[in-house]
């Protein structure tokens, strides 16, 4: 005779004997399973048999637990607590439609909203939807988040989008109107900072420095938005930084040049982490976007 899966003793009895340990009864693991107390009975006394030792103390007013028997109850509703979890896991993945993506405004505005069009011109049939925020509360609720920081330092699936490096920009107009030949012009004019503790990007006294400049700055125009900053530099109100990535679409259509060929690189990454039991069509959009990077 071939040895079970596991060498466990039959699912049947592991179920009738957790039933009746939970309710301290067979007639209430009867209902509940929809048997007769009889059945109950006879799948416990089953399981003793093949374990070789008594679960339930029987006398004429019910059953009680040995102390084996809670043992042997406390190890199965850890089991069936597992399996339970990874079940509602498996249906709330079947059950979500799309593929739910974290991304903060900048990089949904500039970067993924573009891409994601491209995306659905060859997965039509692939519904995403983007968890706009520029917080990580929640962060991990969705089977993908783009990220701008130091990658060694999460864990998990994820892989490089793009490297990237920082150059002054400006409108056409504001550029011509300044002249700007050198690093230090810079500091005498409007600057549009973008106000961005702690999520790593730098800032325009980091910027200068890693130039060589380390002398005072104006302090013009403070947003805390990079897409708003951006608009700002478009409609003449200074210059600001520009992540040449993701703003290559101002500097393609001539919405903001260089004020300087003087560039630095960026010290963190854009990344992009797959989570954990995403599903296979959170893959699919995973891999996709590493090739369209």
């Amino acid at each position: 005779m071939s040895k079970r899966p596991y060498d466990l003793p039959p699912m049947s009895a592991l179920v009738a004997f957790e039933a009746a340990a939970r309710h301290v009864g067979f007639k209430a693991a009867a209902r509940e399973l929809n048997v007769t107390p009889a059945a109950i009975s006879h799948q416990v006394k089953a399981l003793e048999t093949e374990l070789g030792v008594s679960l339930f103390h029987r006398h004429h007013r019910g059953v009680d637990l040995t102390e084996t028997g809670a043992y042997l109850l406390v190890a199965l509703q850890r089991g069936f607590e597992a399996m339970a979890e990874a079940v509602a896991q498996l249906r709330q993945r079947s059950n979500r439609s799309s593929v739910s993506i974290r991304v903060t405004t900048a990089v949904s505005s500039l970067w993924l909203t573009p891409k994601l069009a491209q995306f659905w011109k060859a997965h039509g049939d692939v519904s995403v939807a983007q968890i706009v925020s520029d917080t990580d509360h929640g962060a991990a609720d969705c089977d993908l988040s783009l990220h701008y920081g130091d990658m060694s330092a999460d864990g998990g699936t994820r892989d490089i989008l793009f490297h990237d490096h920082i150059i002054a920009l400006a409108s056409p107009r504001f550029a011509e109107t300044h002249g700007i030949s050198r690093v230090e012009d810079l500091a005498q004019l409007s600057l549009i900072h973008h106000d961005a503790p702690g999520s790593g990007w730098t800032d325009w006294a980091d910027w200068l420095r890693a130039l060589g400049y380390t002398g005072p700055l104006r302090n013009s125009h403070r947003v805390n938005n990079y897409v708003i900053a951006l608009q700002a530099a478009e409609d003449d109100m200074g210059a600001v930084l520009g992540w040449a990535g993701l703003s290559r679409t101002y500097l393609e259509t001539g919405r903001l040049v260089p004020l300087l060929p003087d560039k630095v690189e960026t010290k963190e990454d854009f990344y992009v982490k797959l989570h954990p039991h995403a599903s296979d069509r959170a893959r699919l959009v995973y891999d996709w976007l590493l090739a369209a990077a």
